[in-house]
């Protein structure tokens, strides 16, 4: 009998202690590369009114954000920005354009913290007028990834990656940046299969 009452006490401490640890941000077992270092997804995505998709209530590249870090266990990074909510395609097309054509960097909330642990950063984003959103690029100029391997991601209907890849490798010389992955925004809800096969081919 008292050998059973350690047994549940241990057993219950074991419990806690795992429900007291540090926030996982995804379900999935974390992946290490070769250096032991982590993987991250830095991304912005847009909600609501949508090209191919009429009212989205979530965004095209977090749904590929999400299969990612699902996938591989990778941490995420939302760049989130208030400043398009509840705006129509077309007024929104018009403000993102003039935010590219003035060199614009609108800011996001939040800050990453302990960026040296990870050697692989994921980074995602739609197409507008031919590469990443202005906001992707106040990341650029606020955050170092040199040294490390960066894999971009697009969600379009029909750019592609645009200009993505070459504007990645433009704000980071110093580090490697990989070939990228572009998806249809509209087969992104059931496109987890090819997320999986890339992914594949890349290692995970």
């Amino acid at each position: 009998m008292r050998f059973s009452k350690y047994l549940m006490a241990a057993v219950a401490l074991l419990m806690s202690m795992s429900c007291s640890g540090s926030k996982v941000q995804n379900n999935a077992q974390p992946t290490t590369d070769a250096t032991g270092g982590k993987a991250l997804v830095v991304f912005f995505s847009h909600a609501g009114d949508n090209y191919a998709l009429g009212n989205i209530e979530v965004g095209n590249t977090k749904i590929v954000a999400d299969y990612i870090s699902d996938i591989t266990g990778a941490d995420q990074f939302e760049l989130v920005i208030h400043k398009y909510d509840g705006m129509a395609y077309k007024p929104l097309c018009d403000l993102a354009k003039v935010e590219q054509q003035n060199g614009e960097l609108p800011e996001f909330e939040g800050k990453l913290e302990n960026l040296d642990q990870y050697t692989t950063v994921f980074i995602g984003g739609p197409v507008w007028w031919g590469t990443y959103p202005q906001v992707m690029f106040t990341f650029f100029k606020q955050y170092d990834l040199s040294g490390k391997t960066i894999i971009p991601f697009t969600t379009h209907e029909g750019s592609g990656l645009g200009r993505c890849v070459e504007d990645v490798k433009a704000a980071y010389p110093n580090a490697t940046v990989t070939d990228g992955f572009e998806m249809y925004g509209h087969d992104v809800r059931s496109g987890r299969a090819t997320v999986e096969q890339w992914l594949k081919s890349l290692g995970y």
